[in-house]
């Protein structure tokens, strides 16, 4: 596997101290940095004095005195922060997590949790943003280092969710992506929670990434979904 080229700044969010001493200690161990807050307001102190992108991730309790994890993120995901989050919970029923999916959560771990399972989680996450960092598709351009996307010079504004299920299909390199693929990469879960947030999602993905040209995105009727490069117009 892939190894990340450098340390992994992580900001560790739990309004348990032994919680974040735990995995603070989890974290440094495998050299990564490790920041702590023990709540949103802590939190966002700390956001705003290190600047945008200054975390590689957030992990983030969900059940925590005042503002609960769930609208921590929405606020985050709301003023633009693309930070990825991983939900550090105790839930573990189907509504739950996908409410994290539906705003905008990239994994979740459930406590109590192995060493080695949060850590490959952090990996994994902090991986999939650290792609090769241009893409081109036909007449569309894809910058995966600054999350960008043109089509015929105009810039589209995708969303954190929309964006990773552009860089999954972009990956397959033609190829079909099925649902639970999609699931898997983009929300970090290894069940279908019985909604239709990926024929959603990939709906209005579609519709920003028309812009006046052909349809990308192919459905595969049982299969998936995968992109199509447009045949040159005469």
């Amino acid at each position: 596997m892939e190894q990340l080229s450098r340390a992994l700044d992580i900001l560790v969010i739990d309004d348990d101290r032994g919680v974040r001493q735990v995995i603070q200690s989890v974290l440094e161990a495998h050299g990564m940095v490790a920041t702590t807050a023990s709540g949103s307001e802590e939190a966002r102190c700390l956001i705003a004095e290190c600047g945008p992108g200054a975390f590689d991730l957030i992990l983030l309790d969900v059940s925590m005195p005042g503002q609960s994890g769930w609208e921590f993120l929405e606020e985050l995901r709301g003023g633009g922060e693309d930070t990825p989050v991983i939900f550090l919970t105790a839930h573990q029923t189907v509504e739950d997590r996908v409410r994290g999916l539906h705003l905008g959560a990239d994994d979740y771990v459930l406590k109590p949790f192995e060493s080695r399972e949060l850590v490959a989680r952090v990996e994994a996450v902090v991986r999939r943003r650290r792609e090769v960092p241009l893409i081109r598709v036909g007449d569309m351009r894809v910058d995966l280092s600054r999350r960008e996307v043109e089509r015929g010079g105009q810039r589209i504004a995708l969303s954190p969710k929309e964006f990773e299920v552009l860089a999954a299909l972009l990956r397959a390199r033609g190829a079909v992506v099925s649902k639970h693929e999609l699931l898997r990469q983009v929300w970090g879960i290894e069940f279908d929670p019985q909604t239709k947030t990926v024929e959603v999602l990939v709906l209005r993905l579609r519709r920003r990434l028309e812009l006046g040209g052909s349809d990308l995105i192919q459905t595969v009727v049982g299969e998936g979904y995968r992109l199509v490069v447009p045949e040159p117009s005469h």
